[in-house]
C-alpha cells in the first residue's frame, strides 16, 4: 500500500518526491515505493457561482439580492480540471491508503487540499505534513512526525468561513452597486474597508492647512542648542521670533542644569511578512507583491528562509537548539558578523524572541539550515535575504545602550 501526498504546486511536489525517493515520473504525479506525490495548481476547486443555484441569477438584477444559498456547493475550476481528474483517478487506486496533505502549512493551503478531498469524496484517514521550511532535512523530519488530520479541522473550518464570507459580501455588494449605478463597480470584504481607509487618509491630506513657524538655534561652543519654552520649540509668530533673536544674540548664558540619561534599546525581533514588506518598500521601493514573490523564491527555490506567510515575529522554544546550525549555514556570506557569534556558541541574547504563546501557525521569518551560496541569488534576492539575515543576527547581540546628555541654558 502507498500513501498519496498532495502538494500545492508542481515545484514543491518535485522537491518532496526527490527527498522521498519517488523517482518514477508521470504526467501528473511522481511515484516511489511508499509514496505517490501529486499536486494542485493553487485552487482546483471554487465555490459555486449564483447561476449554478438558479439559472435566473445569470442576469444581474437588484431585486434578486441578497443571494444566500441554503448550502454552499463546490465546483471544479474548468481551466485546471485536468489536474483534478488526475488526482481523482489516483485516489481510486486500490493500493492507496491514508492521504498526506502537504500543501502550504496555513489556512489557505488547508483549504486547497480539503476542497479537493471533499470533491473526490475521500473517506480514508488523513495525515498532515506541517513544516516551516523546504530544506531536505525539514521535509524528512516532517514525514517522520506527521500530524493527524483531525488536528487541523478548525483551521479548515476558519478557511471555509473566510471563503464564504468573501463570496456573500463581495458578490452581493458588487452586484448591488453595479446594477444600481449601471457601472461595473467592485466591492469586497477586505477591499472596500481598505479603500475607505485610503479615502479618509486622502481627505485628511487634502484638508491639511500648513502653518508656518520659526525656530532659534545657537552654538554654545561645540554644543548645538535650540530655544524652547514649556517644551515647545516652535514659534508661530515671526515678530516674536525676531524679537527673541535680537534679545538673545551675542548674550551670555548660564547653565542651570545638566542631565544624563542612559536608554536601553532591545534587539529588533525577526520579521513577519508585513514588517518585511514595509522595510523592503522603504529601503528598495519594492511593492508588497514583489517582496512576496522574491521571498517565495528564497523559500521554495533556494530553501534559504522559513515559511513567508507568517504574522508572528517570535520563535518557539524548541528552535533554540537550531540557532548554531543556522549561523553556520549563513557564515559564507557574513563571515565577519558570524564568527564572533559562533565563538559564543550561538547564544541568543534576545531571550524574549522565544515565546510559544505568540506563535500561531508559523514562527517569524529567519534563515534556514541550508548552506548559503550568495552567487546563486539574483540582486533582488540578495537584498531581501540581507534584510532577513541582519535582523536574525541582531538576536545574538547585546541590547543597545544610548547615552543622552542634555544641558539647559538660561539667558
Amino acid at each position: 500500500m502507498k500513501s498519496p501526498v498532495l502538494a500545492e504546486k508542481p515545484s514543491v511536489a518535485r522537491e518532496i518526491a526527490r527527498v522521498l525517493g519517488c523517482r518514477e515520473q508521470h504526467k501528473h504525479y511522481f511515484e516511489g515505493p511508499k509514496y505517490v506525490v501529486t499536486w494542485a495548481l493553487g485552487h482546483l476547486i471554487e465555490l459555486k457561482m449564483p447561476e449554478h443555484y438558479n439559472p435566473a441569477y445569470k442576469t444581474w438584477r437588484l431585486e434578486d439580492l441578497p443571494i444566500i444559498p441554503e448550502k454552499t456547493g463546490l465546483n471544479v475550476i474548468r481551466q485546471t480540471s485536468h489536474q483534478f481528474r488526475a488526482i481523482e483517478t489516483l485516489a481510486k487506486r486500490p493500493d492507496m491508503k491514508n492521504c498526506i496533505i502537504a500543501t502550504d502549512a496555513g489556512r489557505e493551503g488547508e483549504l486547497v487540499a480539503r476542497w479537493i478531498l471533499q470533491k473526490i469524496r475521500w473517506k480514508k484517514p488523513l495525515l498532515r505534513l506541517w513544516i516551516s521550511s523546504q530544506t531536505d532535512q525539514a521535509i524528512r523530519d516532517g514525514f517522520q512526525h506527521l500530524k493527524p488530520g483531525k488536528q487541523f479541522e478548525r483551521l479548515y473550518e476558519s478557511a471555509v468561513c473566510r471563503a464564504e464570507a468573501d463570496w456573500l459580501i463581495g458578490l452581493n455588494v458588487t452586484r448591488a452597486l453595479t446594477t444600481k449605478y449601471n457601472e461595473p463597480l467592485s466591492a469586497g470584504r477586505v477591499q472596500t474597508p481598505t479603500f475607505a481607509m485610503i479615502i479618509e487618509r486622502e481627505k485628511e491630506i487634502q484638508s491639511f492647512q500648513p502653518v508656518p513657524y520659526w525656530t532659534i538655534h545657537a552654538n554654545v561652543g561645540s554644543v548645538p542648542a535650540v530655544w524652547e519654552r514649556n517644551g515647545e520649540k516652535r514659534i508661530f509668530s515671526k515678530e516674536l521670533a525676531e524679537q527673541l533673536y535680537e534679545k538673545l544674540k551675542n548674550k551670555q548664558a548660564t547653565v542651570i542644569s545638566v542631565a544624563r540619561k542612559i536608554k536601553k534599546e532591545a534587539q529588533p525581533l525577526p520579521y513577519d511578512l508585513t514588517e518585511l514588506q514595509r522595510d523592503a518598500n522603504k529601503r528598495f521601493s519594492f511593492s508588497a507583491k514583489k517582496t512576496l514573490s522574491v521571498l517565495q523564491r528564497l523559500y521554495e527555490q533556494h530553501k534559504l528562509v522559513t515559511y513567508p506567510r507568517t504574522d508572528s515575529r517570535y520563535l518557539t522554544t524548541d528552535m533554540e537548539n537550531t540557532m548554531f546550525e543556522r549561523l553556520e549555514a549563513m557564515k559564507s556570506g557574513y563571515v565577519d558578523e558570524v564568527i564572533p557569534l559562533l565563538k559564543n556558541k550561538g547564544k541568543v541574547m534576545a531571550r524574549r524572541v522565544f515565546d510559544n504563546e505568540k506563535v500561531t501557525d508559523h514562527h517569524a521569518i529567519i534563515p534556514t539550515e541550508e548552506r548559503l551560496d550568495i552567487s546563486k541569488l539574483s540582486a533582488d534576492e540578495r537584498k531581501l535575504y540581507d534584510l532577513i539575515a541582519h535582523r536574525f543576527l541582531a538576536l545574538f547581540l547585546s541590547s543597545l545602550r544610548i547615552r543622552n546628555d542634555s544641558c539647559c541654558f538660561f539667558y
